[in-house]
Parts: C-alpha cells; structure tokens; sequence
C-alpha cells in the first residue's frame, strides 16, 4: 500500500468516526463519547479509535468541530448570498427554522445543547462552544447593525439586543421540539422572529 493510500484510508477513517460522534453525542451528550462505544459502532478496536485523537477531550473537540460546520452551512451558507442587512437576517431566520424542522440532527441542536452541557465547566470545549456562540451572535449583531444603517430597521435598535432575542427564540424553540415533543414551536419560533426583525416575513 502506498503512503498516499494509506493516508487516505486514515483520513476517511478519522471522518468516519467523527461523523458517528457527532450522531451519537447530539442524543447522548459530548459527556456520552466512550471510546468503547464508538469502537463497537466502528467495528474497530478501543486502540484503533483513540489512536486517531490520542485524548476523549480531542476526540469531543473534533466532534464540536464537525457539528459547527454543520450548523454553518445549514443555517449560514443559504443566507449569505442574500442582500446585507434585513434581507439576509431574514433569511438566516428561515434557514434556521428549516435546519429544526428538518431534524439534521437527531437530538436536535446540536450546539444548544453542547452550551447547556458545558456552560459550567471549564477547559478546551467549553472554550470552543462558548467562542463558536459568540461569534454567532456577533454575526447577527453585524446584520442588525447594517440593517439600521440601510435605514430597514429604527435608528435606536440595540443589535445586540436582537441578536440575543433571536439566539434565545432559536434555543427556545430546541427546547420546544426536544423536550416537549411540540412541533408547533416552531411556528411560534417563526413569528417571534418576525417581530423581532420589526413585522412578519
């Protein structure tokens, strides 16, 4: 086997398990990872799957990773082409209520519930969670903030203010379809929203 090859194969193995963590801890919680676990969804030994992270902490990390450019190109990427300003905070808003309705994971937000998890605690995932929020709501506090240049949004809106409305109607709306097992939030989360970005959309 060439060196390419192998590298290769590692590479797509490494994917592979990542894929399977992030499944398993969006029900099960980063805290849920065992190595042991994994190993048996794999087929792999303990050794095989710690071998290509070395830590559980790395291994959570990847995870974390992985989950982030999910939530990005599921609720950001079909936004950025809009217009800056109220025509993509707009639809941002109707990415992330199809990103919910759609179940792309099957415990739900996958970074909403690692906040909740980790809020707490200290060290590396903590730190990643924590900085991936904050520059969540800074990117929604920036279009806020270009929406009342535009004039599309009154002169004494508080961007920030919005931002955490919008965030905390997202994670309300998580705990409405996960915990409650009411798909009606949704479309409470959707008009929440809407008045949030000054009327219906």
């Amino acid at each position: 086997m060439s060196p390419r090859r192998s590298a290769a194969e590692a590479a797509g193995t490494r994917t592979a398990i990542v894929e399977r963590a992030v499944e398993v801890a969006s029900t099960q919680g980063l805290e849920g990872l065992t190595i042991g676990r994994l190993a048996a969804d794999m087929r792999m030994s303990k050794a095989g799957v710690i071998g290509h992270f070395g830590t559980k902490e790395r291994l959570q990390l990847a995870a974390v990773q992985a989950a982030l450019d999910i939530y990005r190109r599921e609720v950001w990427e079909p936004a950025a082409g809009a217009q800056p300003g109220l025509q993509r905070l707009r639809a941002v808003c109707d990415a992330w209520i199809s990103y919910f309705e759609r179940d792309v994971f099957p415990g739900g937000c996958f970074l909403t519930a690692a906040s909740c998890e980790f809020d707490d605690r200290e060290g590396p995932v903590r730190d990643l969670v924590a900085s991936t929020m904050r520059g969540w709501l800074k990117t929604l506090a920036r279009e806020v903030r270009t929406a009342v240049e535009r004039g599309e949004l009154p002169a004494d809106t508080d961007p920030a203010q919005v931002a955490f409305e919008l965030n905390a109607i997202a994670m309300g709306a998580n705990q409405q379809i996960r915990l409650f097992h009411d798909r009606d939030g949704l479309e409470r989360a959707r008009r929440a929203m809407g008045r949030g970005l000054g009327g219906d959309y």
